[in-house]
């Protein structure tokens, strides 16, 4: 397996120009890691890419999924990993692009999640609790008795939440406390530009206006007329949710849009937080693309 590039970091930082470019230059196809663009229909609060932004550059891994559907991490990363191997195959680079860092993770590393065994009892049961209560409050009761695994997986990781409980029901020890290590499949180089909060703040407010003025919530009507329930995993995401409460309570525009900003900001903060702690990552000051570019091929190819 050729090395992979990945392109990852916050939100609104310029993620899927730099790729275009890189793979541009470097024979590369693009496998988006990113949670909402899997969904159908969901394109302007996703920021999806147009074709024009995608420059002819093959992307995999989005409009893979219908919005009502659940997408679970699982289903992401046996989709991902079959088109890694075949852009590897086809002699192209594998380039991940994206800021869901569980989903990249997935494709990145195999994870060990403890020695005991399973218990079909105790799946079961939990497995009964996301169905009648929800991923959320599955993952509320992980945090009550292992709060450093619930901090590392997200809700929608429903398999391995439901795996953290199981240790911890069966052993009384925390899943976080064995050690569990991160094998790398792959080699690869990672990059995120490492923009000034202030900075990241103000593209973060920009896009939601523009998001807001392409459409945001005639898309979200759309999507509510057209079968997709409120509380589907996609509507979750950041834009939709705050969507669906302003046309469930008439909130006015301003304060929406206040609210979507803010609700970015803190994710984007969020998803530094998670990237520091991702091996062979460069951090690159913000520059044209074309100089961004020739870093990131620099130091990919040890030049």
């Amino acid at each position: 397996m050729r090395k992979l590039l990945v392109i990852c970091g916050a939100t609104a930082s310029g993620k899927t120009a730099l790729a275009v470019e890189c793979a541009r230059r470097m024979g590369g196809e693009i496998v988006s890691c990113d949670a909402l663009l899997v969904y159908r229909g969901l394109n302007i609060g996703t920021a999806k890419p147009t074709e024009e932004e995608r420059g002819g550059i093959p992307h995999h891994l989005i409009d893979v999924a219908e919005p009502t559907q659940n997408f679970s991490v699982s289903d992401f990363e046996r989709a991902a990993l079959e088109a890694v191997e075949s852009i590897d195959a086809r002699g192209k680079v594998p380039i991940l692009c994206g800021g869901t860092g569980f989903y990249l993770n997935a494709v990145l590393f195999k994870s060990s999640f403890g020695s005991a065994p399973a218990s079909r009892e105790i799946r079961e049961k939990y497995e009964k609790i996301e169905r009648e209560e929800g991923r959320e409050a599955l993952h509320a009761r992980l945090a009550a008795v292992d709060p450093e695994s619930a901090r590392a997986l997200h809700c929608n990781d429903v398999k391995r939440v439901i795996r953290a409980l199981e240790i911890y029901e069966q052993t009384g020890k925390r899943k976080s406390e064995q050690n569990d290590g991160k094998t790398p499949r792959f080699p690869y180089e990672a990059f995120a530009y490492n923009f000034p909060r202030e900075e990241l703040y103000a593209r973060i407010d920009r896009r939601v206006e523009q998001m807001i003025a392409a459409g945001l919530v005639e898309e979200v009507e759309g999507l509510l007329n057209g079968g997709v329930p409120e509380n589907a995993q996609c509507m979750q995401g950041i834009g939709y949710k705050e969507v669906v409460e302003f046309l469930k309570n008439g909130y006015n525009l301003s304060t929406m849009s206040d609210i979507i900003k803010q609700n970015t900001r803190n994710y984007a903060k969020r998803q530094r937080t998670f990237f520091k702690k991702l091996p062979n990552l460069h951090w690159i000051e913000p520059k044209s693309i074309a100089a961004a570019a020739e870093e990131v091929m620099g130091i990919y190819e040890g030049r």
